[in-house]
């Protein structure tokens, strides 16, 4: 390939580079669609022909809202153009909402089973949300949201997924909203065919019975296949599964590779049980929260500069928060300080990170999703 020709390539594809697609040359597309349609957006032409096509961001439209429990609903996402149904099963993906004039964003386990085909199959996927006492987004999904709303999204990502093959002695240990990743594996598995020198043991905890998600699916999965066994534990009834009473529900738990999902405390006590073991690499987990350190920060006013905005936060604010506030079109990924995706650039100032309490200066990179303002600062975003 000539250096004219890639340099046209590059012009061409650069409006839509950081859209992730499922396919190297959808972006060309997108790109080339932004730039013939300049100076108006190719979104103004797209959306006329159907809502879901957009040639800078990937889009879905709300099709199914099922009520799991008083607390929580399963959303069923028509997704649009570009959008890789061929993800794997535990891997979550990001959704912005329109709430009052604000698109909000945040991540959620799928718990569809991902297209194992040609992609030519339905193009959908599913979430399945609890309402959370101090979550925005995830109240108004319960219980604001209707079918027909277009969403934004971003591609599944994440590492909790099961490694083929499996291996032959499986435990999966959740709590409350955490069995939503777990839910999509063994969904996934069901439609492989689970193989037969595979033992699987999963327990899930609950409040109570109403309260338990998928609890008649789970209880199926427990009758159908003799390699799978299912437990329900009902917390107000049998108390909280610890470390200390784990052998008597799970006697073989230390032989077992493990994938836990759940509170944070939950998964603390299970973490140092394994760590005390010596057997932590057998254990495989998925956080949806930060564990903030108690530490203080004094906020103060943050500056965007790619963007040319500046707003005000306080110091419990994330900059990855500020800057969806503000209108500015952030990098995200898991909003927990894994993935690495929303790492940029500090210009100016300094940041503090939530879990650590460490202090970051000018120059150095930052994840904006667990950092806060210490006075005034700037991003190179």
């Amino acid at each position: 390939m000539s250096n004219s020709f890639r340099a046209f390539r590059d012009w061409l594809e650069a409006p839509a580079k950081n859209v992730s697609a499922e396919h190297p040359r959808t972006n060309l597309v997108r790109g080339a669609v932004a730039r013939l349609t300049t100076p108006l957006l190719p979104d103004d032409y797209l959306h006329l022909i159907n809502p879901l096509w957009s040639a800078r961001e990937l889009r879905g439209k709300i099709v199914g809202v099922q009520q799991e429990t008083d607390e929580s609903v399963t959303l069923t996402i028509e997704t649009g153009w570009g959008f890789n149904t061929k993800y794997e099963a535990g891997q979550y993906v990001g959704i912005g909402v329109l709430v009052g004039g604000k698109w909000t964003w945040r991540s959620y386990s799928l718990t569809s089973v991902p297209d194992m085909g040609t992609g030519r199959g339905p193009r959908e996927v599913s979430i399945t949300v609890k309402a959370m006492s101090e979550g925005f987004l995830s109240n108004h999904l319960v219980s604001g949201v209707s079918e027909g709303t277009i969403v934004r999204l971003q591609a599944p990502s994440g590492d909790f997924t099961l490694p083929n093959p499996l291996p032959p002695k499986v435990l999966f240990l959740t709590a409350g909203s955490g069995i939503t990743p777990v839910m999509a594996m063994l969904r996934t598995l069901e439609r492989r065919g689970i193989p037969a020198g595979t033992d699987i043991v999963a327990v899930h905890s609950a409040p109570n019975a109403d309260a338990a998600l998928f609890r008649d699916e789970l209880e199926a999965f427990d009758a159908n296949h003799d390699n799978v066994t299912v437990q329900l534990r009902y917390t107000r009834d049998a108390g909280r599964l610890t470390p200390q009473n784990l052998g008597e529900v799970v006697p073989d738990w230390q032989d077992r590779q493990t994938w836990i999902c759940g509170p944070g405390v939950f998964l603390n006590d299970m973490e140092v049980a394994w760590k005390d073991r010596g057997i932590e690499s057998r254990l495989h987990q998925e956080r949806f929260t930060v564990e903030r350190a108690d530490v203080s920060a004094s906020g103060g006013d943050v500056t965007f500069l790619k963007a040319g905005k500046t707003t005000e936060v306080d110091g419990a604010t994330t900059l990855l928060e500020a800057g969806e506030a503000a209108g500015v079109q952030m990098p995200f990924g898991c909003r927990m300080g894994i993935c690495q995706t929303c790492v940029v650039q500090l210009a100016d100032g300094q940041v503090r990170d939530l879990r650590s309490g460490d202090l970051h200066t000018e120059g150095e990179r930052i994840q904006t999703c667990i950092s806060v303002a210490v006075g005034d600062c700037s991003l190179d975003v």
